[in-house]
């Protein structure tokens, strides 16, 4: 049941006097629930909590964290239809991208039990003491992964599930034994709520510690702020806009402790079509592109925003059928009236550009918060020179860039801001002629796709979800799979210490019986 309240550990409270409501931009009205802001001193409550439920939580074994994290999963399960109806209702979004979307949550969650419940995860590493070493004896030295402290993570407007409240996010920082606050995004605070309600559930039925997750509701950037800047948060998620996520980063360091920022921003997602692709496959590429490009009205973070190619009369006829099947494609409803209006004026901006095309705009009439898809074209010099060309166009919205040959395409590449993907359509062996295009390319991306798109993003070990900036903010890391626990946790070694006071991971007999480095060599023996 919705109650608007915040959950301050396993507590929900409503003492504040700023309310809101979330709206249903399919139906065009305002949800009837009512939320209330978190005040100063439930923020402090929730932090409090935290840093003391990270004493014990800290410690608590793989196998007690799979136990919960698994609940977690079990209880979202349990929502059923209520968790459902009021993510549509939030969004705008269809039924089966909601039961996709829990689906891909339940088994983020299931994945990460799956890592802390066998344990190697930690990088559990020793080298063992050489007494008799000379010139100077060598110390018994022996590292592991640590939990950096209570995490506040930020929900995101495009993905209320997967990306929010028991998203990526938690449910890595959970895994690495980091309390969890999340800031709740007020387009799907009920839908947060919800999802809360069941990791709290989760946490009473497995004896994890109050305070080891909170949710708060934030109608503005207020409780963000402070959250940011509170003393007893360690490390922040975000995924959201270049300009949130740059405002936290700024925020954590000009702390007195700094902390590091995990933000997934903006990205374009550069698509480059080589000649003998798109002269002999132009045709259907259009088509699969126009449905990428519009694929969940343009809001996935992968959306192919900038194709690139070399200027040729197989380029012009792609373009012509790219704007014919894009407009064909019926219009649908976007997340919110401020995410329409926002993609309407960033488009505006781009379309205003001196030496810009528009090679289509949908002009008939759309239901109140549908997106109109466009398609614009530019040459390479006049992209190079006007970075506004380079912004993130959130929506249904893809520029093309004609090139002037190999060398300009390379150059285009290589002005790009820091991107998630970057796709290649090539045929045969054509893709060995352009090395140098691809390796500039593979220097602006985190992920490079071969002949498909850029949408979709596969949870698994092998997936990087992230960038150069602004794509991330340290591209070093993935958002996605289970090396994004990695975000969460530091190393910390010991030296000489007794083996009795050692953590299981690190001691002689290795009772976990976990994969570990031994003098230099991967074993799950015994010393």
């Amino acid at each position: 049941m919705i109650t608007g309240k915040n959950y301050i550990g396993d507590q929900q409270s409503a003492n504040g006097q700023t309310t809101y409501t979330t709206f249903n931009p399919q139906l065009n009205i305002e949800n009837s629930h009512v939320f209330t802001e978190a005040t100063v001193d439930e923020i402090n409550e929730a932090t409090r909590l935290a840093s003391e439920a990270f004493k014990t939580f800290r410690s608590i074994s793989g196998e007690k964290k799979a136990h919960f994290l698994n609940a977690i999963a079990d209880e979202i399960l349990a929502l059923d239809d209520e968790l459902i109806t009021t993510y549509c209702s939030e969004t705008g979004l269809p039924e089966g991208r909601a039961k996709g979307e829990r689906g891909r949550t339940v088994g983020q969650l299931r994945t990460f039990a799956e890592l802390v419940g066998e344990g190697s995860w930690v990088e559990a590493t020793i080298d063992t003491a050489e007494p008799e070493r000379q010139p100077m004896p060598k110390s018994d030295i022996r590292k592991l992964m640590v939990p950096l402290g209570p995490v506040v993570v930020f929900g995101a407007s495009n993905f209320p599930l997967a990306y929010s409240t028991a998203g990526g996010d938690t449910a890595a920082a959970l895994a690495a034994g980091c309390p969890v606050i999340v800031k709740s995004h007020p387009m799907h605070a009920g839908t947060g709520e919800l999802v809360a309600s069941a990791i709290i559930r989760a946490a009473d039925k497995t004896g994890m510690p109050n305070g080891v997750f909170s949710n708060l509701n934030s109608r503005g950037i207020e409780v963000g702020t402070q959250l940011v800047k509170h003393p007893k948060v360690k490390a922040v998620g975000f995924t959201g806009s270049i300009k949130g996520g740059r405002a936290l980063y700024d925020l954590a360091a000009q702390r007195e402790e700094p902390i590091p920022i995990f933000a997934e921003m903006g990205s374009i997602n550069p698509v480059v079509i080589l000649p003998k692709a798109i002269k002999n496959r132009g045709e259907a590429l259009a088509k699969t592109y126009a449905s990428s490009i519009t694929l969940g009205t343009g809001q996935f973070c992968t959306k192919p925003g900038l194709l690139l190619g070399i200027e040729s009369d197989a380029l012009s006829h792609f373009v012509t059928t790219l704007s014919e099947e894009i407009v064909n494609i019926e219009p649908s409803c976007m997340l919110h009236p401020n995410i329409v209006g926002a993609y309407e004026t960033n488009k505006a901006k781009a379309i205003a550009q001196t030496d810009l095309t528009v090679g289509v705009d949908y002009n008939s009439e759309v239901q109140p918060n549908y997106a109109k898809q466009t398609i614009t074209i530019v040459k390479g010099s006049t992209f190079i020179e006007n970075p506004t060309l380079h912004q993130e166009v959130f929506g249904p919205y893809s520029i093309v860039v004609q090139c002037e040959g190999a060398n300009q395409l390379e150059q285009v590449i290589s002005k790009l801001e820091g991107q998630l993907t970057g796709t290649v359509i090539a045929d045969d062996t054509e893709a060995a002629n352009y090395a140098e295009v691809i390796s500039a390319l593979q220097n602006r991306v985190g992920r490079i796709i071969y002949n498909g798109v850029p949408t979709g993003v596969e949870v698994c070990p092998s997936m990087v979800h992230g960038g150069p900036y602004p794509a991330s903010t340290d591209s070093r890391f993935t958002a996605v799979g289970i090396h994004s626990i990695k975000r969460w946790v530091r190393p910390f070694s010991y030296q000489d210490w007794p083996n009795e006071l050692l953590p299981s991971e690190l001691k002689n007999e290795n009772p976990l019986e976990i994969t570990r480095t031994l003098n230099g060599k991967f074993t799950n023996q015994k010393i």
